[in-house]
């Protein structure tokens, strides 16, 4: 009698031994895959089942009960992260469970330009294939409610930046983080900024740093024509700026101001209102939030563009307008 027993535990151990040389031999060999790379993704809320599914039906050819065996024994069963992965041939069941449970997706990029609307800004995301569009059916205003922003114009709130993020991310989550990054940023500038500057709040600031930001040509102009700005601020003249009056005529804007435009009153018109437009025109970027927050010293109040990308800075009215004549003539002929 105990020898059969004997007999049975002996098999029994013997069998469990060779079940876990088997299960340790197939954990540590390099997986076949279909192409060499394969792409895959997991779904949100995928159990370790599922998500082997997804990586079966991907091309990937893992033995299922094995996958979700070793998985288990491992302890990575309920550790399973969503996003689209990249596997190479020579990966093995047991670094792919590890990058499963790291998270460790396939990065991507997607950058917003300095001087952009926060409409060209929504473009952009639109037309990522890689983006998952949970914004694309909400309003502005709904888009900044999801970013615990409810009531604030989108406008100027976003940093300028390329953002790496695992391909099937939501736009909604790249948007919170240029935001984010938009407040740390501007904070930063303004516990640095220059005494005395005529601004009520950082907001003001920003509004400032994105019409520097549209009427740059070349960055070594930056400070100043902060400066200029300022300057204007401090005395109440009208900033007179075109890019404000474009960005008022939104969409109505051909491409070809005209004096009737600069006539045409709009809350963003500073040729037919005083002080700061009501929010920024674009989304400005570092260096217009130093221009604007650190402007150069200067007493001029006018300057023309040169046509080489360049300004010319002028104290006077009568500086300027032989500046004007000089600058203007040189470009008809």
């Amino acid at each position: 009698m105990w020898s059969w027993i004997k007999r049975i535990v002996l098999i029994a151990l013997c069998l469990s031994l060779l079940a876990s040389a088997g299960l340790a031999w197939y954990a540590f060999s390099p997986v076949p895959l279909r192409a060499d790379p394969t792409e895959f993704s997991i779904k949100p809320g995928s159990s370790l089942k599922n998500a082997t599914r997804q990586i079966i039906e991907s091309g990937v050819e893992l033995g299922a009960w094995k996958f979700n065996l070793l998985g288990r024994l491992l302890g990575k069963a309920t550790g399973i992260k969503a996003g689209s992965y990249e596997v190479r041939r020579g990966i093995t069941p047991l670094a792919l469970l590890n990058k499963l449970s790291a998270g460790e997706v396939t990065q991507t990029g997607l950058a917003f330009i300095e001087g952009w609307t926060f409409r060209q800004m929504r473009t952009a995301l639109d037309a990522d294939p890689e983006v998952r569009h949970d914004s694309s059916a909400l309003s502005d205003a709904q888009i900044m409610e999801r970013l615990g922003a409810a009531g604030r114009s989108p406008e100027g709130l976003f940093f300028p930046d390329t953002y790496m993020f695992g391909k099937g991310s939501s736009d909604l989550e790249i948007l919170q983080r240029a935001y984010q990054t938009m407040q740390r940023q501007l904070q930063a500038a303004w516990e640095q900024r220059a005494p005395e500057l005529p601004y009520r709040s950082p907001y003001d600031a920003l509004i400032m740093a994105s019409v520097i930001e549209k009427e740059t040509g070349k960055a070594t102009d930056r400070a100043m024509i902060g400066g200029v700005f300022v300057n204007r601020l401090r005395i109440g003249m009208m900033l007179q700026t075109d890019p404000t009056v474009i960005y008022g005529l939104g969409q109505k804007f051909d491409g070809n101001l005209r004096k009737k435009d600069l006539r045409a009153d709009t809350p963003h018109n500073t040729y037919t209102r005083t002080g700061l437009p009501p929010t920024p025109i674009c989304m400005p970027g570092q260096a217009a939030l130093q221009a604007a927050l650190n402007p150069a010293q200067t007493k001029a109040l006018y300057f023309v563009a040169r046509g080489d990308g360049t300004s010319e800075f002028s104290r006077t009215l009568a500086e300027h307008e032989r500046a004007v004549s000089k600058y203007q003539r040189r470009r008809r002929h």
